[in-house]
């Protein structure tokens, strides 16, 4: 019997999902209660040609991409050009703190603002005016020439 009633504004593919969900999860639970191991080869299914479906194969794996990579170690470099040159100390330490760069530790805008004496609020204006200032510097760059 099907359930799906297009009247109810749903799409197709959504419902479908919820539905795929759901069996998965009321399978992994008929299963806890028999066994405390799930391997990722054991079938949980088929497709529509009957072939067998394993947990590994719903699992993704990405490879890294190289380009990718590289793109993010060249802006973390201009990140840090950036952060010294664009930012008063007053940011840098302040973005430090609040990210955990150069070894230390992540903090709250509280924490920061009890260990400087200012307010939380103050905390958060600076830190959103530095992450503003960080982000121009990466939107004035000019495109490369190709």
């Amino acid at each position: 019997m099907s359930t799906f009633n297009p009247d109810k504004g749903i799409r197709l593919a959504t419902y479908a999902a919820r539905c795929i969900d759901n069996e998965l999860l009321m399978m992994f639970r008929s299963r806890k209660k028999s066994s405390r191991e799930i391997s990722l080869y054991e079938p949980i299914g088929s497709d529509t040609e009957g072939n067998e479906i394993h947990l590994m194969d719903l699992l993704e794996s990405h490879d890294p991409d190289v380009v990718e990579h590289l793109n993010l170690l060249e802006n973390s470099k201009k990140l840090y050009q950036y952060f010294s040159n664009a930012l008063t100390q007053r940011e840098q330490s302040i973005i430090c703190m609040r990210y955990g760069l150069f070894g230390s530790r992540e903090l709250t805008q509280k924490e920061i603002a009890r260990r400087l004496g200012i307010s939380r609020s103050y905390v958060s204006r600076i830190e959103k005016k530095a992450l503003e200032k960080l982000s121009h510097c990466f939107q004035s760059e000019k495109p490369a020439d190709d």
